[in-house]
């Protein structure tokens, strides 16, 4: 059976490390030069680099070239550090292990000499998860090392890690994937599977992955396990995803552009007849209103890669939409939305939400906040007959 591509595709030197250059950089320099430290904080959201970044940096201390940025990957040592056998590189996950007891074993394993390597690692991954006395517990021996004990603490939330520990890193924080750099990623590895993929996927896997290289990788091994013979299809890829298609984007945007209730709420219809979840559509409709916002405030917006790769007739489609709207709906009507979310959370009736949601955005005649009264300005100025004259 084959492993998850997140798996088969963990980085293995710094340089495969996607879109976290500011702190591999770093890190390499210090190898280099030898200016190393006998503690290090990762932190940053899920599935960015930071374990594996830990044991990269192990495998870069302990290389039988090393210390060196470039790990050769085929000595004993880099082996068992990839392949978790290493007596010397420790992985420690806080969740389970974060308590007192662990933090006194650990203390005393650090006092005893490498087996084989050149320095024994302590990688502690969740460390958020460590208590208070266990972090005080490991105080002294982070504070005071022996020369060849070193410390990786890798978490997602780094002002939970006890100060004083804190202050004895250096502190790398990693960062979310951009998604042109991502969705190019993604894109090497269907190239690597062989599995052609139609490039309007890749966007909705970025999207799915929020930034993410692991969670982008999840995505993309379910749809590729579900792809048809002949690759993977826009069509397969938003049922699979439970996203919504692009055509009722297109028709929603477009009835409220003409002030259409009968389309809006047929459009409704289609979305809890065809089983999508009302919730989804609302999230990704206010995705396409912050895309048009970008269109109409940035004409070149798609040139500049501030939006998603979209074909050339969705572009015209959007722009046109754009320019049919106007700026004050479009913010108002993305207002309206994402208020809408929040009240839909446990609600027992989202189909009803949701079309109240749309309600809200369709009649602006019905409030009396300030972006409401803008936007019947701004209809009132659109109609043919104005003349720019009140």
């Amino acid at each position: 059976m084959s492993a998850a591509l997140y798996n088969r595709y963990r980085p293995a030197t710094f340089a495969q490390i996607v879109g976290q250059a500011h702190v591999t950089d770093a890190l390499r320099r210090a190898l280099s030069t030898g200016r190393l430290h006998h503690a290090y904080l990762f932190s940053g959201p899920r599935g960015c680099g930071k374990t594996s970044s830990a044991r990269i940096l192990a495998a870069s201390l302990n290389c039988v070239h090393g210390p060196t940025p470039e790990p050769c990957g085929v000595c004993d040592e880099c082996v068992g550090i990839r392949t978790g056998s290493s007596m010397d590189v420790t992985e420690i996950d806080a969740a389970s292990h974060g308590l007192v007891d662990d933090a006194r074993d650990l203390r005393e394993r650090a006092f005893f000499a490498p087996a084989s390597a050149r320095f024994k690692v302590f990688v502690v991954d969740e460390a958020h998860m460590v208590t208070a006395a266990a972090f005080n517990a490991l105080l002294k021996v982070v504070e005071e090392p022996p020369p060849y004990l070193k410390f990786v603490f890798a978490t997602t939330e780094p002002d939970k890690v006890l100060p004083t520990i804190r202050s004895r890193t250096h502190h790398y924080a990693f960062r979310l994937v951009p998604p042109a750099v991502l969705r190019e990623h993604l894109a090497s590895i269907c190239q690597q599977e062989g599995v052609p993929v139609d490039p309007t996927v890749l966007p909705l896997i970025v999207r799915a992955g929020a930034g993410s290289v692991r969670d982008s990788l999840s995505v993309l091994d379910q749809l590729l396990a579900g792809a048809d013979d002949d690759g993977l299809h826009y069509e397969r890829a938003v049922t699979l995803l439970g996203m919504t298609d692009g055509v009722l984007l297109d028709e929603t945007v477009d009835a409220l552009a003409r002030r259409d209730g009968a389309a809006l709420f047929t459009v409704v219809d289609k979305v809890v007849s065809a089983g999508h979840d009302p919730r989804r559509f609302a999230l990704d409709l206010l995705d396409r209103f912050r895309d048009l916002i970008v269109m109409a405030a940035v004409p070149d917006a798609t040139d500049r890669g501030l939006l998603e790769s979209f074909s050339p007739d969705q572009v015209d489609r959007m722009r046109a939409q754009a320019t049919s709207v106007g700026p004050a709906e479009l913010s108002r009507t993305a207002d309206v939305l994402h208020a809408g979310l929040i009240e839909m959370r446990g609600t027992t009736s989202p189909r009803l939400m949701l079309e109240l949601i749309l309600a809200r955005a369709l009649l602006p005649t019905a409030a009396t906040d300030p972006a409401a009264l803008l936007t019947r300005l701004e209809r009132l100025e659109r109609l043919p007959a104005f003349d720019g004259h009140l």
